[in-house]
């Protein structure tokens, strides 16, 4: 047998969600976070003309995309970096930081690539539990010591739903040493609504080791593109960009980022409905007796401990997937009204 990495057998690969399909031909797939909405004309154009040129490398530095969304965001050029989706993004800071006996703190439950990301790039990963559904911050700023080169902080967070407001994120920023790199990861930015969750661009401006990261995944409607993006202090993001694998990001993820940009205000109004429906979700599920947390992403997080497989396999039967995670809980995508009352009537037989 060739010999591996002895890390490989003790990590397992990351698991998608996955869609089921009921008995009467129903499917409604809320495992993974996900748009509900088609992409925009304007942006399947700009894909379909750009197709005509797939003989062609893409271009490796990304320049029109990076032009782009630095002038949408007022930050200089060599602040902004790319990658194939912000989780790869997240895999190029890791590999930036790691080497033998380094360390990164992360909560947990968090964003289950995390702890993957850090096996592959030969991090210790340092993880803290969570305060009910929150960040405890306290407890993570304890947990930095002289090993720790990156803490990285999931807000809102995935899969709890729940977010860091601006007085404790901000006094943690002043408690990490200058030379730890914070990593405010905001994949569900464009979904927050309350005003006291900071955006994360207007934090790391004075600070020199925070940086942000986002995503066209999302909001966007892009998934199955795979383009995310960076903004940190020119030092960071000439890091990460000696991290990205020669042309990964595709020609047409970039024209379809690019034409998502020009057509950001309409993609926002699907992003409203989306908000809209999570506050129904959210308030129906409260009415049957749930415990919902109060959510600033495109999902619901209910912590359903042991009961948590059986809540899924209930929910399949009714056609909806969700994304269990055994024994804590599950997280439920927000999709389209009819989608979101097939889970509604789901999760209220399973209370009978």
């Amino acid at each position: 047998m060739p010999r591996f990495r002895q890390i490989l057998d003790t990590m397992a690969a990351y698991k998608a969600g996955k869609a089921v399909v009921a008995p009467d031909g129903r499917s409604y797939k809320l495992s993974s976070n996900e748009s509900p909405y088609d992409p925009l004309p304007s942006v399947v154009e700009a894909i379909a003309e750009a197709a005509r040129e797939i003989n062609r490398y893409p271009d490796p530095g990304s320049v029109k995309l990076t032009e782009a969304i630095a002038e949408r965001f007022g930050v200089p050029f060599d602040h902004v970096a790319l990658g194939a989706g912000s989780v790869t993004v997240a895999q190029q800071l890791f590999e930036a930081v790691g080497e033998p006996g380094a360390e990164v703190v992360y909560a947990w439950r968090s964003f289950e690539a995390y702890p993957l990301l850090a096996d592959l790039a030969g991090v210790t990963s340092v993880t803290v539990p969570l305060a009910g559904e929150d960040h405890d911050l306290d407890a993570m700023a304890a947990a930095i010591n002289e090993r720790t080169r990156m803490v990285f902080l999931c807000n809102p967070n995935n899969p709890t739903s729940t977010a860091i407001r601006r007085d404790g994120l901000e006094s943690f920023l002043a408690r990490v040493p200058e030379d730890v790199l914070v990593v405010i990861d905001e994949a569900y930015h464009e979904y927050v609504r309350d005003e006291d969750v900071p955006d994360g661009l207007t934090l790391y401006r004075d600070r020199p080791n925070v940086c942000v990261l986002r995503t066209f995944s999302k909001a966007y409607g892009l998934a199955g593109l795979r383009v995310g993006y960076l903004i940190a202090p020119e030092p960071v993001a000439t890091a990460v960009r000696k991290t990205i694998i020669p042309f990964a990001v595709n020609a047409l993820a970039q024209v379809a980022a690019i034409a998502s940009l020009k057509a950001e205000d309409e993609l926002l109004e699907r992003v409203e409905r989306v908000v809209k429906e999570r506050t129904r979700v959210r308030e129906a599920l409260i009415a049957q007796g749930w415990t919902v947390p109060p959510t600033e992403a495109n999902f619901v997080w209910l912590r359903l401990g042991e009961r948590t497989l059986d809540f899924a396999a209930a929910c399949a039967t009714e056609g909806v997937a969700v994304r269990p995670f055994q024994p804590e809980g599950v997280r439920v995508s927000i999709g389209t009204p009819e989608a979101n009352d097939a889970f509604l009537a789901a999760a209220q037989a399973f209370r009978r």
